[in-house]
C-alpha cells in the first residue's frame, strides 16, 4: 500500500521551508524554539508554534515516505522507563541486528499482556517472525514468546542485548532536550516518527569499512 503524499494546501510557506524545519527537529536534539532561531539565521521568520504544528502534521508522513532497509532476521527487544508528567511509563523498542528500529511502544506496564502486544506489532508490520529473538531476563518476554512464536530461538541474556539498549540513547538525548514528554499520546507520536527519520540520516559506523567511513 502506497501512502498518499502529504498535502500542503493552505500553507503559505514553501514546501522546502516546512520540510527543512521538520527534518531539523527530528534529526537533531533541538526544541521548537531552537529550530525557530536557526531558521531566523537563514532569514526565514517562523514561530516555534508553527514549527510544532508542522512536526505534528508532517512528521509521520515524512517517516512513512522514507526508504527503509529490509529488517534483519535477528530482533532485539528491550524496555526502559520514561517520565511523562512525573509518572513512570515504559518505552518498549524493537531493533534488528543492524540497529534499524522495527517498532516503539509507550505503555504503563511491562507485564505479559503488554509484552505480547508489543511482540505482535513488528510481526504484523513485517509479516514474518524473526530467526532469533534477543531480550533481557524479564519473564514477560519468555511468556509472550511461548505464546506467539514458540518455534523461534529465544536468547534471554542482558549481555547480548546491547544493540537494543544502545538504541535508547538518542531518545534519552531528545527527552532531555524536550524537558520530558507531556503526554503518552504525544510521546508515542513523536517516537514513531523519530525512530524512522533520525536513524535514516545518522550514518551507522559499524556497517561501513574504515575506508568507506574516511571517504565520506
Amino acid at each position: 500500500m502506497v501512502n498518499p503524499a502529504p498535502s500542503y494546501k493552505g500553507h503559505r510557506y514553501p514546501v522546502e521551508v516546512i520540510s527543512h524545519c521538520v527534518w531539523r527537529y527530528f534529526r537533531f536534539p533541538l526544541s521548537y524554539r531552537e529550530v525557530e532561531e536557526r531558521m531566523l539565521q537563514r532569514g526565514v521568520i517562523v514561530s516555534c508554534e508553527t514549527v510544532r504544528r508542522w512536526c505534528a502534521k508532517f512528521g509521520q508522513a515524512y517517516a512513512d515516505g522514507l526508504r527503509r532497509p529490509r529488517p534483519g532476521d535477528k530482533w532485539h527487544l528491550d524496555e526502559v522507563f520514561i517520565k511523562i508528567n512525573g509518572v513512570r511509563r515504559y518505552l518498549w523498542r524493537a531493533v534488528d541486528q543492524d540497529g534499524n528500529v522495527l517498532d516503539a511502544l509507550v505503555q504503563s506496564r511491562r507485564d505479559t499482556k503488554t509484552a505480547k502486544r508489543f511482540m505482535a506489532k513488528p510481526m504484523k508490520k513485517q509479516c514474518r517472525v524473526p530467526r532469533v529473538l534477543v531480550t533481557d531476563k524479564l519473564r514477560s518476554y519468555g511468556a509472550a514468546h511461548r505464546k506467539l512464536m514458540p518455534s523461534v530461538e529465544h536468547r534471554a541474556h542482558k549481555g547480548l542485548n546491547n544493540r537494543a539498549e544502545n538504541s535508547h540513547q538518542p531518545t534519552r538525548q531528545r527527552e532531555r532536550a524536550m524537558k520530558g514528554f507531556r503526554s503518552v499520546g504525544a510521546a508515542q507520536r513523536f517516537l514513531s516518527a523519530f525512530g524512522s527519520i533520525s536513524p535514516h540520516f545518522r550514518p551507522r559506523r559499524h556497517l561501513r569499512t574504515a575506508a568507506e567511513h574516511r571517504s565520506r
